[in-house]
């Protein structure tokens, strides 16, 4: 049965209402500053014709946002999101605004709400929060798994923003058996990795009967369970596996998609790819484009095009090598590039062109592609899509993850599959554009001394 105070749908809804109530009272006051308490006819009918649907492309737009996520967030998460959200809806209502001219918002109307919308929905999802680290639950956490994958999921939940899944055991031999013994005194189980069938199974059979919660890994053997097919046959239930691939009319619409998204930026974007031409010229020697060999759908060689981020000779030597955090060979407008992710621009011509899709699995080289598929049987399954710009490892995973990590990602997406799952990932490249330039250095050393706290912190049973 669930406790009093477990963050329930109720009150996510009860968040969202308030949140349009401010969103539209922010746009009052952008009148009220603008105009006094006389507003103009034109302009006020207008707002309230066009009310209903500003307010649901503003759920709509911070749902994909993940607003209304308060796990794993500190509160300059919160003004952070909020900021984007808010800057993503004021364009839309000028394009709106000044494009269709359905709207009568003048752009001093415009700015003032959207710093009273900032000022005052970031003030109430604030409260929010810490209502939210106040008194909903902490969950304990029992990890269970060779001592490998332990420290590793050890690491990730010792994040700073990690407020209520707290590590208490870390179980690493005899696994059943020392999970039987703690389990009254966790709320979840996490299997880190992989554990003999019978024992899996008989640690399932605790949890459910207990009502506890089960966490699983991202592996091979979890994933291809997602999003089955139900058959019956006479009294016979069967689970059709669906395989990792995106059905025909859907990858028609997935296209349909990419040549409309790729379209649009290519012209928000070109003022942009026009300076950075100019500054590459400038500061070093070389083109300004740089090709690159990458396979894509059925494992097909492509050129990959992109703006120049290292020396023109980077690789002379050395051959392929994948990047690293602060690789030597990139230059000093390089690393702005690389962390706006201005240099994957030119990729919007790979996609009109159908080498790539907007967003699927980052494309790697072949000479890396042979290695990992050697490696890893599955890795071949990422090559059932196009190659996109962005994808569910970049926005989700960390530009350091190793290839498995991001394999695991890839394939999660293929799974889950949808124009909506796009749309979502999109806009978190958006915000995770800023978001890694402003959280890497400092954060990374704080999470790792955190870490260490965390550790001497868990009751390790073996």
């Amino acid at each position: 049965m669930p406790s009093k105070s477990s963050w329930n749908n109720t009150k996510r809804i009860l968040i969202i209402l308030v949140d349009v109530v401010l969103f539209n009272f922010s746009i009052l006051i952008g009148f009220w500053i603008k105009f006094g308490m006389n507003i103009p006819e034109r302009n006020y009918v207008s707002y309230e014709e066009s009310a209903i649907y500003l307010s649901v492309f503003f759920i709509i737009l911070n749902l994909l946002l993940g607003t209304y996520i308060f796990y794993n967030r500190i509160v300059g998460d919160i003004i952070f999101v909020t900021t984007i959200g808010q800057i993503l809806m004021s364009l839309t209502i000028m394009m709106v605004s000044f494009a269709g001219r359905w709207f009568a918002f003048p752009r001093s109307v415009l700015l003032y709400s959207f710093i009273s919308s900032i000022v005052l929905l970031s003030l109430w999802r604030i409260i929010v929060y810490l209502t939210y680290v106040r008194f909903s639950d902490e969950k304990k956490i029992a990890i269970v798994g060779d001592e490998k994958k332990v420290l590793e999921a050890l690491g990730n939940f010792s994040s700073n923003k990690n407020q209520k899944h707290k590590v208490s055991y870390a179980i690493t031999n005899h696994y059943a058996e020392n999970v039987a013994k703690i389990l009254a005194d966790v709320d979840i189980v996490y299997l880190s990795g992989r554990i003999e069938e019978s024992e899996k199974s008989n640690i399932y059979d605790m949890v459910i009967r207990e009502g506890k919660k089960l966490f699983l890994t991202t592996s091979f053997e979890n994933l291809i369970m997602l999003k089955p097919n139900m058959m019956n046959f006479e009294d016979e239930s069967i689970i059709e596996v669906s395989d990792f691939s995106i059905p025909s009319e859907e990858g028609l619409l997935k296209r349909l998609f990419d040549i409309l998204v790729s379209s649009l930026l290519l012209l928000v974007t070109s003022p942009i790819m026009l300076v950075t031409t100019i500054l590459i010229k400038a500061t070093s020697p070389g083109p300004v484009i740089y090709k690159q060999t990458r396979i894509t759908l059925d494992q097909k060689e492509f050129s990959i095009l992109k703006f120049r981020t290292m020396s023109a000779t980077a690789e002379a030597k050395s051959g392929p090598v994948l990047s690293t955090t602060n690789d030597s060979r990139v230059t000093g407008i390089g690393k702005y590039l690389r962390a706006l992710r201005i240099d994957e621009l030119p990729q919007l011509l790979n996609v009109l062109k159908g080498d790539m899709s907007v967003v699927g699995p980052r494309p790697e080289r072949p000479f890396f592609v042979n290695q990992f598929n050697q490696e890893n049987p599955y890795y071949y399954l990422r090559h059932n899509v196009r190659a996109g710009i962005t994808g569910y490892a970049q926005v989700y995973g960390k530009y350091a993850s190793d290839y498995n990590s991001k394999l695991n990602f890839d394939l999660l997406y293929i799974k889950n599959y949808s124009i909506l799952l796009d749309l979502k990932i999109l806009l978190q490249t958006i915000k995770i554009l800023f978001d890694k330039v402003s959280s890497q250095g400092v954060e990374e050393e704080e999470s790792m001394k955190k870490n260490d706290l965390s550790i001497k912190s868990v009751c390790f049973l073996k």
